[in-house]
C-alpha cells in the first residue's frame, strides 16, 4: 500500500504540480511551506530573538507589552506580499497556519515567549469574517500554538463594531477608526496569564494596539506580548 500511495502520489505531482506561493516555481518533494530557494530567501526580521527591536519599541512606548516580534518584512511587489494576499483574501487559509508553524517554532527557538500560555488572534466582525468565510489571524495563532504548546482563545476578545478597513484611509484618520471596536466578555479566562496577541500585518499599529489596550484596561493582571506575520520594510528595516 505504501509503494501504491508513494506511486499514486508521484503521478499526481506529474500532472498537478505543487507550485511555490512566492515564486510559482515547482515544488521539490519534501518541501513545506514555500520551495528551498524562497526559504533561503525569506526577509526575516530577526526580531524574535531579541527583546529590544524597532517593533517592541514602537509597541511598548505605548502600551506595557513584554516582547514583541514580527516574523519577516512585507515588501510591496514581492513574492512574500502575494503569499500574504492569497491567505488573506482568496482563501489559501492552509498557508497562514503553515506560516503560523514557521514562525512558532522560531519564537520557541528564542526563548523569549516560553511563558506565553494563552495566544489570542485579534478578531474579525463577525460579518467580515463571514463574508471572508474564516479570521486568518485565527490559522496563525493555531500555527504558533503547536510550536509553543499554548492554548489558542477565540472567544474572550470580540470585535463590537464593523469599522471600515484601514486601508480606506490615510494614516492619521486610522487612530480614530478603530476607537471602542474590541470588548472583552471573558476577563476571567484572560487574568493571570501570558498572552500572545497575534495578527497578520501591522502597518501603522493602530487596529493591534486597540485591541492590546481592551486587553489590559479588562485584564490588568494579565501579561502581554505581540507577534504579527509581517511589517513594512521601509518603516522598519533598512530599504534596499
Amino acid at each position: 500500500m505504501s509503494i501504491l500511495s508513494d506511486t499514486v502520489r508521484g503521478v499526481g505531482r506529474l500532472l498537478f504540480p505543487v507550485r511555490c506561493p512566492v515564486c510559482g516555481g515547482e515544488m521539490p518533494p519534501g518541501s513545506r511551506v514555500v520551495c528551498t530557494r524562497c526559504r533561503y530567501a525569506v526577509p526575516l526580521t530577526g526580531f524574535c530573538y531579541a527583546t529590544y527591536n524597532p517593533l517592541w519599541e514602537r509597541l511598548s512606548a505605548l502600551v506595557p507589552v513584554e516582547q514583541a516580534s514580527a516574523f519577516l518584512y512585507f515588501i510591496p511587489g514581492s513574492g512574500w506580499r502575494e503569499l500574504i494576499h492569497r491567505f488573506k483574501y482568496d482563501g489559501a487559509w492552509r498557508l497562514a497556519r503553515d506560516m503560523g508553524v514557521w514562525y512558532g517554532h522560531c519564537l520557541a527557538d528564542s526563548g523569549l515567549y516560553d511563558t506565553v500560555d494563552r495566544i489570542v488572534p485579534v478578531p474579525l466582525h463577525w460579518r467580515k469574517r463571514l463574508r471572508r468565510g474564516y479570521n486568518q489571524a485565527e490559522y496563525l495563532a493555531e500555527g504558533i500554538a503547536r510550536a509553543l504548546r499554548a492554548e489558542v482563545d477565540r472567544h474572550s476578545v470580540r470585535r463590537i463594531r464593523n469599522n471600515p478597513a484601514q486601508a480606506l484611509h490615510r494614516h492619521a484618520e486610522r487612530w480614530d477608526n478603530v476607537e471602542g471596536i474590541f470588548a472583552v466578555r471573558r476577563p476571567e479566562r484572560l487574568a493571570g496569564h501570558h498572552l500572545l496577541l497575534v495578527d497578520d500585518v501591522l502597518t501603522t499599529g493602530a487596529t493591534l494596539l486597540s485591541c492590546a489596550e481592551t486587553i489590559l484596561r479588562t485584564a490588568p493582571d494579565c501579561r502581554l506580548s505581540v507577534a504579527v506575520l509581517a511589517v513594512p520594510q521601509r518603516e522598519f528595516g533598512l530599504d534596499g
